[in-house]
């Protein structure tokens, strides 16, 4: 099959890449990293990694968790979950994609449902008529796309601003951001709009773990060793579930990149 070729295409190229990358954040023969929580070995670069989580600790403290906590105080629980409805509707598009390429297409076309319903009758998303409908809301991204695929996970790696992330990840958010309709609609107004989508679901996000969050930090002995070790357990997660509902195809290609050398 035409689809199954491209498809083998697009992995030689993904892997190449990943594992060229992947190679340049090896750490150095005989170093060892700082943690020693079994998770090490896969973290490579942790100096750097735990210096710009240090950064983003920063940014979280000063700016985004008061924001986050003065928006759940005072913005009533309905408009929050309109905005919230909102933010994930305009991710249908890009969900859809990813349900397609991880073989899934009775969720792809739940997906293109759902927004259809939702962008008309539910007030330009604001309202979820679609779950009352049938038409629970599920989640893809690339990055999971690629575990399906049989990509593995590469070293962890803390990212400015977004957080904990891998290297397999770090590619899915990029290529993510090219299946947004917006990246390719030009003038102000949809500056202004992808602007405020950003920033709405940056507090969103943020929002919804709050106590979670404050929690793991309250309680950790290792604030970055817990937040590596809940996000690698929760794409895991993910990805396991998202590889159940796949359906089956011949041909599977299976990529994983190797463990970083220690």
């Amino acid at each position: 099959m035409e689809w199954e070729k491209a498809r083998k295409a697009l992995l030689a190229v993904i892997a190449t890449a990943l594992l060229a990358s992947g190679g340049g954040c090896a750490g150095q023969p005989g170093e060892r990293t700082i943690a020693e929580d079994g998770e090490s070995d896969n973290d490579p670069a942790e100096t750097v990694n735990r210096a710009i989580f240090e950064a983003n600790l920063a940014v979280d403290h000063a700016v985004l968790r008061p924001i986050a906590k003065t928006y759940s105080e005072q913005v009533p629980a309905e408009v929050r979950q309109g905005v919230h409805n909102v933010v994930k509707n305009l991710k249908e598009p890009a969900v859809a994609v990813n349900d397609l390429l991880q073989g899934n297409s009775q969720h792809a076309w739940q997906s293109v449902e759902r927004l259809a319903v939702n962008t008309t009758v539910g007030g330009a998303g604001a309202i979820d008529v679609a779950a009352n409908w049938g038409l629970p809301r599920h989640e893809a991204d690339f990055g999971q796309t690629l575990g399906v695929w049989g990509v593995g996970e590469g070293p962890f790696v803390e990212l400015p601003l977004l957080g904990p992330s891998n290297l397999r990840d770090a590619v899915g958010t990029a290529v993510d951001f090219a299946f947004d309709p917006l990246t390719y609609v030009g003038g102000a107004a949809a500056t202004a709009v992808g602007a405020g989508r950003s920033g709405a679901e940056v507090v969103d996000t943020r929002t919804a773990h709050l106590k979670d969050l404050d929690e793991l930090e309250r309680n950790s002995v290792d604030y970055y060793a817990a937040l590596r070790s809940v996000y690698r357990q929760h794409r895991t997660s993910e990805i396991q579930t998202a590889k159940a509902l796949e359906q089956p195809k011949e041909g599977r290609v299976d990529i994983s990149l190797p463990e970083p050398s220690p």
